[in-house]
């Protein structure tokens, strides 16, 4: 982003798209890998759909590396827990990937209660000539066989394979929210709704409780885990945001069981704004640490904050997402929109981020520049390679022709997943059913 953003230019294609979008067709999470040449999505079907970036070829300049299918897998599907007669939905709450070690790629996918290791490799070879076995895989009779044959490999049509090499189960009395791979690639956590529990890759029938908020009496409840995440770089640091807006950052050095916090990071309310939905807004939906890991980044209903890990008293930047809403959260609460948990994003670079809005709006906050822009994920006007523009909410008075009336919004239409390409201005958006891939406009 280092033009004007409201002038800057976006190319756009949207790749998973159905006229006729059923539930399970919904979104639910959005990942880059390390790398960028792969973008995962899960939906509330509990697939998972892997998108390959296309290497750019010098015949078609125009088609830079898009992203196309690459596999395509049921991940979870859905279950009952006959004890609490409780039905478990295969919903995907969240991807993480592992960075790449070898031919073949990793990723963790969790819904409310299993977190799932899937490796997915390709194979383009297949052998044939079996001693034992005939060409459809039958069993020959031992004396039937007279000679001996060397099997040997035989070229085949690529074909993209996805084996489930874990399954992490029995540890989540409460929803998973988040999952996170530590920087030592060998443990990984996992936060519910009151406990975060860490575990080894290598090890699925045991899990460590490292932070368990549950009162004696849950009477006494006033708050929980929203969301967790491990620091990119000290594998002993995490952090956690709660519904009540503050974040804690624990060390593992200090005590097996992280109940005393390092760092405790708070803003004092102001008391001019306090009102009946004061609490509801303040609930921290997304908590993400910058790649340098300075910083750490939340986004709670109306805004998105900036922490220094150095200071615990205020956020060192606060963006105002929506506040044009701020007079609509009677009708909000009404109709549950209150409740949204929108997820943010840092670029490469961590000078821009990224957040979600309600009629398949997303905002993008320049840290350096201050500026800021609206742009829309919409088919009406996300042809492949059409340029955005940026889009303006009217709140009052007279309406400009380009402006759209925030009594016109669509509170259906919610932009609540995004990712950012790691290392280029790539961007991909979650719409209900449909992804959208962003990029800079080539000229």
């Amino acid at each position: 982003m280092e033009e004007d953003a409201e002038t800057r230019k976006i190319s756009s294609s949207f790749l998973r798209d159905h006229s006729y979008a059923t539930e399970a067709d919904i979104i639910s999470t959005v990942e880059f890998n390390h790398t960028g040449e792969l973008l995962a999505t899960g939906d509330k079907g509990g697939r998972v759909v892997i998108f390959q970036h296309e290497q750019e070829s010098k015949n078609q300049p125009h088609r830079r590396g898009e992203y196309n299918v690459y596999s395509t897998f049921q991940s979870h599907e859905p279950e009952f827990d006959y004890l609490k007669s409780l039905e478990i939905e295969e919903k995907i709450n969240k991807i993480r990937w592992l960075p790449q070690q070898n031919a073949a790629y990793f990723l963790l996918s969790t819904n409310d209660k299993t977190v799932k290791l899937w490796k997915v490799s390709e194979r383009d070879k297949r052998p044939e000539g079996y001693n034992l076995k005939d060409e459809d895989g039958r069993l020959r009779d031992p004396s039937m066989i007279t000679v001996l044959r060397v099997p040997v490999l035989r070229p085949m049509d690529l074909m993209v394979e996805a084996t489930p090499r874990r399954v992490f189960a029995n540890a989540h009395t409460y929803h998973i929210n988040s999952i996170s791979v530590n920087s030592d690639y060998e443990t990984y956590m996992s936060a519910d709704d009151l406990r975060i529990n860490l575990w080894n890759f290598e090890i699925t029938n045991q899990s460590f409780n490292i932070v368990d908020i549950k009162p004696a009496n849950m009477e006494e409840l006033t708050e929980v885990i929203t969301a967790a995440e491990f620091h990119p770089h000290h594998c002993n640091t995490f952090v956690y945001s709660s519904s009540k807006g503050t974040i804690r950052l624990c060390d593992m050095r200090t005590a097996a069981l992280c109940d005393r916090h390092a760092k405790f990071f708070e803003e004092p309310e102001d008391p001019s704004n306090r009102s009946f939905f004061s609490e509801i807004i303040s609930s921290i939906s997304d908590v993400k640490f910058s790649h340098s890991g300075r910083y750490i980044m939340t986004r709670d209903y109306l805004t998105v904050k900036v922490w220094d890990l150095n200071m615990e008293n205020r956020p060192i930047e606060t963006y105002q997402v929506h506040d044009y809403l701020r007079s609509k959260l009677c009708s909000l609460y009404e109709n549950d929109c209150i409740f949204d948990k929108f997820e943010c994003v840092w670029n490469g670079s961590d000078s821009v981020i990224m957040t979600g809005s309600y009629n398949n709006f997303f905002r993008m906050f320049d840290r350096n520049t201050k500026r800021d822009v609206t742009l829309e994920a919409s088919r009406e006007n996300s042809k492949p390679r059409a340029i955005l523009k940026p889009r303006k909410v009217c709140v009052g008075g007279k309406r400009r022709k380009d402006e759209i009336s925030v009594d016109s919004l669509d509170f259906s239409k919610k932009i609540l997943h995004t990712a950012w390409h790691p290392s280029e201005n790539i961007i991909a958006v979650a719409a209900t059913n449909n992804l959208y891939i962003f990029q800079d406009k080539v000229n």
